[in-house]
């Protein structure tokens, strides 16, 4: 028994190093790049930046960026609440897109390996190809311009909404459903990631826990709910945790935008670095507290 005990004990520990060894490199990267840049970026945002030619002299002021952040900036509390509630939405979106996504990737049928892979694939060329089709891209627009003068400008989702709205049934939640179904193409490419993790998790799984269960007598519905979840519960974790970082890094944030345009058109690196201080904690905290409380029902197992 001491001797088994030893084994695991010493699997473990190889473990342990192989995954300290994948993420050596990160961690170093991080210590040479990315320690000083973090906190001469929080020094910065108690200061006035005074820039000269090749030269930053920070001026001490306390908390005024802050306090000019909060108070007199017209647009950057309107924009982080904007932000912040569209993360939300997208990334819960996301996590149920990338689960359903999963379970249908994990049955077995035809072609399977092809609709894992084109399910994948954004997450590929998200970073070239689809980017540059997606942002000032002429040829992306005239096509738009023949599909909306092909369907003569005819939206199902925003006929069925303004019916739900002149009705007066549920309006600030349907808006919000056909808000994610309008931005589905979005949540589609977003999801490669948690797809594959998802998908992953699923096939841990013995199929015997499902054999046994159907043996039992229990529905599809319930084998999803009382095996499937509990055994890739971790995953949720792991995954939200990814969306919701993934969602603060977008080429579309408009607090990025906000906090890019003061520093590079205003040259105002003291106030842009007190916005970045304000999102970053803010993510943080969120991250943080749904973190804790997604971990409160994480099944773990051996």
């Amino acid at each position: 028994m001491k001797k088994q005990k030893n084994k695991l004990a010493g699997l473990q520990k190889r473990k342990a190093i192989a995954g300290y060894i994948f993420i050596a490199p990160f961690i170093i990267g991080f210590l040479v790049f990315m320690v000083k840049p973090f906190f001469q970026s929080l020094y910065m945002s108690f200061c006035n930046v005074e820039v000269s030619a090749g030269s930053f002299n920070p001026v001490w002021q306390g908390i005024d960026n802050y306090v000019r952040a909060f108070t007199i900036d017209p647009e950057f509390t309107r924009l982080l609440v904007e932000e912040i509630s569209r993360m939300v939405v997208d990334s819960l979106a996301i996590m149920v897109f990338s689960f359903f996504v999963a379970l249908i990737l994990n049955q077995k049928f035809k072609g399977r390996a092809l609709v894992r892979a084109i399910f994948f694939l954004p997450v590929i060329l998200s970073s070239g190809v689809i980017l540059g089709l997606e942002t000032d891209n002429s040829l992306m627009a005239q096509i738009q311009v023949a599909i909306e003068d092909t369907t003569s400008g005819i939206s199902i989702t925003g006929a069925v909404e303004d019916i739900l709205r002149t009705a007066g049934v549920g309006v600030r939640a349907f808006e919000t459903v056909f808000e994610i179904i309008d931005n589905i193409y979005n949540i589609a490419i977003s999801s490669g990631i948690q797809i594959i993790i998802f998908l992953s998790g699923l096939q841990t799984i013995s199929s015997s826990m499902y054999e046994a269960a159907d043996i039992e007598g229990c529905t599809k519905w319930e084998s999803l709910w009382k095996i499937t979840f509990p055994m890739i519960s971790s995953m949720f974790l792991v995954n939200w945790i990814y969306t919701v970082v993934d969602f603060c890094m977008r080429s579309d944030n408009e607090v990025i935008d906000k906090i890019t345009t003061v520093m590079t058109q205003q040259i105002n690196y003291g106030f842009s670095s007190a916005m970045t201080w304000i999102y970053f904690v803010i993510v943080m905290a969120f991250v943080g507290i749904s973190s804790l409380i997604i971990s409160k029902g994480v099944y773990y197992y051996d």
